[in-house]
């Protein structure tokens, strides 16, 4: 069988699409794990063609989007309509950046900086933003979301671009450059939200056209279904206990499991050669 055709099993589809949803939505980065998880398993999911493994995970990003959408759409548009005058360019500044970064250096991102050891570098630069976040702006008091303006949206916005690093974290990203922007822990959590789904949708969509020409051959297809059916169901999952429970969360634990799997990650590959 072609490398092109290889199919990929239905169990190994669902797991990663039950990882989907909490990785995006918590500051772990999905994109760490989906790389890692396999790798570290030993599973081929790598012999599958570049494009159409990219395509797989399109579909886990559109199954997270739809979930995020019935969860907490009418609250993200809600929250994006409150912003008034100046205010209404934090979303263009937000998503800009991430826009042209993903049209202009997407493909060479995840073609160069998609390998294990460098995925662990982004782990642990990522922790030590997080945690350098939390140090300046402690516990959950700060600004509010209603004072968010056009230097918080822009901070968003480059947040978002360096995320396209594999490993970064989109949700840690943001969080993390509203929590040094001074907004208190649940705000940080509600502007991370609210400049989320569109993020999210429109890699889905960029990158569904680009795999719509290549094609989709049929051993992936249902993996793909499978897998976005999966990370539908954890995002839904994941999304409402964050939203319960985020403005109680620290940054600090979740930095120190992204380092404690960087060290894992590093191991392996020092175990390998």
């Amino acid at each position: 069988m072609r490398r092109a055709e290889r199919p990929l099993p239905l169990r190994h589809a669902v797991a990663l699409g039950l990882l989907q949803g909490p990785t995006e939505l918590l500051p772990v980065s999905s994109s760490a794990h989906t790389a890692l998880v396999p790798w570290l398993a030993g599973w081929r999911y790598a012999d599958i063609d570049d494009d159409l493994r990219k395509g797989f995970e399109v579909a886990l990003h559109g199954g997270t989007a739809a979930a995020l959408a019935l969860l907490a759409g009418g609250e993200l548009a809600a929250d994006a309509r409150s912003l008034r005058g100046s205010q209404r360019l934090v979303l263009a500044l937000a998503l800009a950046p991430a826009a042209a970064a993903g049209l202009v250096l997407g493909p060479r991102i995840q073609r160069d900086l998609g390998g294990p050891l460098t995925i662990a570098g982004a782990l642990a630069a990522g922790s030590a933003a997080m945690l350098a976040a939390e140090l300046r702006a402690p516990g959950a008091g700060g600004r509010v979301f209603a004072e968010a303006g056009p230097l918080d949206g822009l901070a968003l916005g480059l947040a978002q671009a360096v995320a396209l690093v594999p490993g970064v974290s989109r949700s840690g990203a943001t969080i993390s450059a509203a929590r040094w922007r001074g907004f208190g822990r649940g705000d940080a959590y509600r502007l991370s939200w609210t400049v989320a789904l569109p993020v999210i949708t429109g890699a889905a969509m960029l990158q569904g056209l680009r795999l719509r020409r290549a094609g989709v051959p049929e051993p992936l297809r249902a993996a793909m279904a499978a897998g976005a059916g999966a990370a539908f169901c954890s995002a839904l999952a994941a999304g409402a206990l964050v939203r319960a429970r985020a403005r109680e969360w620290p940054l600090t634990p979740f930095a120190v499991y992204r380092c404690a799997l960087a060290v894992c990650v590093v191991l392996r590959a020092g175990a390998r050669r």
